[in-house]
């Protein structure tokens, strides 16, 4: 083959499984919205008790990060996707406590709405730098990682310290650093540094996952009626 013609067959292959890989991606993390709203719905009809104190977020994140690495090590098999959607139904179920809070709002429906109306527009508008955008976002991991690491210990420490300003300060961080992994995740996508759809679906998933949580508290401090 001329080799003019074999560059472009090459690159055209390249092409196609990275978009194979996105669009794989996008639909599995449609159908793992399922069995969140599932895990909600069944938190909430069933009363679910919260994972509260450190014993109870030692528990939640034991369990969490064993999902996540039975995701990792069943991701190119066919339990996979089904391990996948297991965490996101756990997922789903851990949010009862706050969803139990916000619907005790007398406008709680409009404010899950703009929760998730802010997410879904974050998600359109990081995915679309992401896959627009020519500049290069790969050197943003370890900061990305370092600032993760610190919003977690925070968390920790708030929670027996119970500062409120610290609190709404480490709501805004999330969205901010949970942003920027959307735009970091689906760039690695598009240039092919995530060839598994399994793990990138579970990236974008926890990064959708946070920003929503953390909006939806925001929103609910900024705006609740309790009237």
């Amino acid at each position: 083959m001329i080799p003019s013609l074999q560059k472009t067959y090459d690159t055209s292959a390249i092409q196609a499984s990275r978009n194979r890989v996105m669009r794989n991606t996008y639909w599995l993390l449609a159908l793992s919205m399922v069995p969140t709203v599932l895990g909600a719905f069944v938190g909430i009809q069933f009363h679910m008790p919260a994972f509260t104190g450190a014993m109870g977020m030692l528990l939640f994140f034991a369990i969490a990060f064993g999902f996540i690495f039975a995701i990792e090590k069943t991701k190119n098999s066919a339990a996979g996707i089904p391990v996948l959607l297991g965490f996101t139904f756990f997922m789903g179920l851990m949010l009862t406590p706050l969803l139990r809070h916000t619907l005790g709002f007398s406008n709680g429906g409009t404010l899950l709405m703009g929760a998730f109306g802010g997410t879904a527009a974050v998600f359109a508008v990081m995915a679309t730098i992401a896959t627009v955008s020519k500049r290069d976002f790969s050197g943003m991991g370890s900061w990305l990682f370092a600032g993760t690491i610190v919003v977690l210990l925070a968390m920790v420490a708030n929670m027996f310290l119970q500062i409120p300003a610290l609190h709404l300060a480490l709501l805004v961080m999330i969205v901010g650093i949970f942003s920027a992994w959307l735009l970091f995740d689906v760039q690695r996508i598009v240039r092919g540094g995530e060839t598994n759809y399994i793990s990138a679906t579970l990236s974008i998933y926890l990064n959708i996952y946070n920003i929503f949580t953390a909006l939806l508290q925001l929103l609910g401090i900024g705006f609740g009626n309790r009237d």
